[in-house]
């Protein structure tokens, strides 16, 4: 079976849309090099895509019209369209992404194949510009006293809360980290991004005691979890700095979790999630005069535009304090 071929089954995909797809997704990741995040989201895209296609007769790429890829994006708009998920309305991000796999697939296969692009007349979506939500210095100080130093789980946790806000990483990046990618002495971690791109990226020094006291008395504890719940997880240790609670590697969505957890405890915004520490932490660093460039070479962005919104998130909160503060504002 193809890889991803039971996604294709239970979509019922007709098989040459299916390879039609595959071939797409191998070169955006072997060519562009697309991180297995983002290439499984274009995967998942795509297989709705052609699932709607079979639907409706079409069998092959080359039989895909202009009138098929605009009905699509119409009714992904409008939310009727309704591919094995109940009635579910997409987000405009949501939306846009779908759409913007469905145009790179097409100008892959035009290019490839030699075929006109019938997804050419359709405009990219534009979505309004969104500020990043922060948190304030106070919520994040509270936020890292959330977890208790008397379990292997708080400790674990106190070592990534303080990560997440010391170096901005994000939730893959850190659920990735490999043992010795953090160098106490030099006070970096060195992490791989997007398109495997690696990077150095500073550590403070609080983080830096979390983690060396993770490592010396939570890590060995949780590892000893991996062999009392089951033998199956006995023989190769994982490699990853986290674990979680059995000993396995921790997964984004247990990172997700836990950092929710900490943040009702904290009583915060339920819109705090890991991504919300790396926003922080960029509008902290350029509060307090940091480089725009440095925060870019430190997130990991490579086009500065990507880093300039936060330029406007300082913006945005010299006004309230202009406002409130002001008698004539």
């Amino acid at each position: 079976m193809r890889p991803y071929g039971w996604l294709a089954q239970t979509m019922k995909i007709p098989p040459t849309l299916e390879n039609d797809i595959q071939e797409f997704v191998d070169h955006m990741r072997v060519e562009r090099g697309f991180s297995e995040n983002t290439s499984s989201a274009y995967l998942r895209d795509l297989m709705q895509y052609a699932a709607w296609l079979g639907g409706d007769g079409v069998l092959t790429t080359r039989a895909i019209t202009p009138h098929h890829v605009l009905r699509y994006a119409h009714e992904l708009r409008s939310a009727h369209y309704n591919p094995a998920t109940k009635g579910k309305i997409y987000a405009p991000p949501s939306v846009a992404r779908k759409l913007a796999a469905i145009r790179s697939w097409h100008r892959f296969l035009a290019r490839e194949k030699e075929y006109s692009d019938p997804s050419a007349k359709m405009e990219a979506a534009k979505l309004p510009r969104r500020l990043p939500r922060v948190l304030g210095k106070d919520q994040v100080r509270a936020l890292l006293a959330s977890p208790k130093s008397d379990s292997p789980e708080g400790v674990r946790d106190k070592a990534i809360l303080e990560l997440l806000y010391s170096s901005g990483l994000r939730a893959s990046e850190l659920c990735e980290l490999r043992e010795g990618a953090v160098d106490m002495k030099s006070g970096f971690v060195r992490c791989v991004g997007k398109g495997d791109k690696e990077r150095m990226v500073p550590v403070g020094e609080t983080a830096r005691a979390a983690i060396e006291n993770y490592l010396s008395f939570s890590r060995p504890k949780l590892l000893e979890n991996r062999g009392l719940n089951s033998k199956s997880r006995k023989g190769r240790l994982p490699t990853v700095i986290f674990l979680g609670d059995k000993g396995q590697p921790l997964s984004r969505a247990t990172l997700y979790q836990m950092v929710r957890f900490h943040a009702d405890r904290a009583a915060l915004p339920d819109w705090v999630t890991p991504h919300t520490l790396r926003h922080s932490f960029a509008t902290h660093l350029l509060q307090n005069g940091a480089d725009l460039r440095a925060i870019q070479e430190m997130l990991g962005h490579v086009d500065i535009a990507t880093t300039q919104i936060y330029t406007h998130v300082e913006t945005q909160h010299l006004r309230k304090s202009y406002q409130k503060a002001h008698p004539r504002a």
